[in-house]
């Protein structure tokens, strides 16, 4: 039963950070250019 008591504001805490980090990340804009990452690695810049 102790236990649980320690486990359960950890687990909470942990939710709550990852929360945060979410929610930063979508102010931040991380997630605007879901493509582009994927694409630019296919463009050669060296064409020329």
């Amino acid at each position: 039963m102790n236990g649980l008591a320690i486990l359960i504001p950890v687990a909470l805490l942990l939710g709550l950070s990852g929360l945060a980090a979410f929610l930063w990340s979508l102010n931040a804009g991380q997630f605007e250019d879901m493509d582009g990452a994927a694409l630019r690695i296919l463009i050669d810049e060296d064409a020329e």
